[in-house]
């Protein structure tokens, strides 16, 4: 009966350790309400330096742009939010689940204790000193003492260990259901927070749809296009002189070698393309009978369903998500041998910096973020340096 004890205690000590201990989630709880936090000082900068812009440019694409911006940060936050809500929930579940074994073990523990309780009823049982006392020689009389004294200790730390571990996770649990509540009102208020300035974004829009008319607001566009335009040329140049793209090619060395997937210089024509829908604006000189003049255009402009995927074309590792005027948000990944894709206009971005994506793997969707021609991807390649006609590199259709 009593070796039923002792394993039942060696169990319920052990568990905290069998499965990911409470310290992970408060590590992962930590790191994630690091990043909300960071998240929420970039929107406030970012508002303030908006407002102080508006103040003085009355143009209707710079402010479209910086709805667009403010929109970028608050879906990003979103996922945040959503990422510390999913670790508050398994947290949760993992107290409820110990709670649950803990009251089953110390049911057990009552169970046995009601059974010794009526066998010693039932056969008279001697007290402990009687025991001792009746023993036939001196070892047998110390060897019962110990034995009783093991006992008693096991049965009394069973029952407190239990209940304290009882009394704790209950107050565990409550902490954690009041954040969680904390953060599903945080949660509802950013989305609060995103439908008004989808709303503003809106109005923005229909007054853009009145003035692409005018040879001013487009020649606007065009000016953040080409701000646009100067800006990736210089992300780009940071990520190629960056000492970090040596461990980049090492870890895309080792995926190709795993997947047995080409380089990217030997995949040209076989690419897959990135999203549905067609061809609105193709690479290189383009002429524009509005303003009548020639424009670069460093991608093409993919024409597609709000919403519908964006994917990678080739597998690789993100070195940048950032947001670029006339451009919008904007996600570059690196394919080793100095060859590089750029996928802008994207909304709800799927992954993160510095992830591994393979080909094929939906990174975002397509979205109108500093767009003034509704939901599209512009897509460009780039090889050492260079910018190449992303139509060469994709499979005919």
């Amino acid at each position: 009966m009593y070796y039923k004890i002792i394993i039942i205690l060696s169990i319920l000590l052990s568990y905290p350790f069998a499965q990911r201990s409470p310290r992970d989630f408060e590590r992962e709880l930590k790191a994630q309400n690091s990043a909300i936090q960071s998240l929420k000082d970039e929107i406030e900068a970012t508002k303030k330096r908006i407002q102080s812009e508006n103040k003085k440019e009355k143009s209707s694409v710079r402010k479209v742009s910086n709805l667009s911006e403010e929109i970028a940060l608050l879906q990003k936050l979103l996922k945040e939010l959503a990422k510390e809500e999913k670790l508050l929930v398994a947290d949760i579940s993992r107290l409820e689940r110990k709670i649950n074994e803990s009251e089953n073990s110390l049911e057990s523990l009552r169970k046995l204790y009601a059974k010794r309780l009526a066998t010693m009823y039932k056969k008279g049982q001697l007290s402990n000193l009687e025991k001792v006392l009746s023993s036939t020689s001196w070892r047998q009389a110390i060897y019962r003492s110990k034995y009783l004294k093991i006992i008693s200790k096991i049965d009394q730390d069973a029952h407190d260990t239990i209940r304290s571990l009882l009394i704790e996770i209950g107050k565990q649990k409550l902490s954690l259901e009041s954040a969680l509540r904390k953060k599903r009102y945080l949660k509802k208020e950013r989305e609060k927070t995103l439908s008004q300035v989808r709303s503003k974004k809106k109005k923005e829009q229909r007054e853009l749809s009145r003035i692409r008319k005018s040879q001013k607001e487009l020649k606007n566009y065009l000016s953040e296009k080409q701000a646009g335009m100067k800006q990736l040329e210089v992300i780009i140049k940071k990520i190629r002189e960056d000492i970090a793209r040596l461990d980049r090619e090492e870890r895309i060395r080792r995926q190709q070698m795993a997947l047995q997937s080409k380089e990217f210089p030997k995949l040209k024509g076989q690419l897959a393309w990135p999203a549905e829908g067609r061809v609105s604006a193709k690479f290189g000189r383009q002429w524009n009978p509005k303003l009548k003049t020639t424009t670069e255009n460093p991608g093409i402009d993919i024409k597609g369903k709000p919403g519908s995927e964006v994917k990678t074309v080739l597998g690789g590792v993100v070195t940048t998500i950032t947001f670029i005027r006339g451009y919008g948000t904007t996600i570059i990944i690196d394919h080793g041998s100095g060859f590089y894709t750029v996928y802008s206009h994207v909304s709800n971005v799927e992954t993160n910096v510095d992830s591994q994506v393979n080909s094929g793997d939906v990174i975002a969707y397509m979205g109108d973020s500093g767009s003034i021609n509704g939901s599209q991807l512009h897509f460009e390649i780039w090889g050492e340096g260079k910018k190449l006609n992303p139509e060469n590199w994709l499979r005919k259709r």
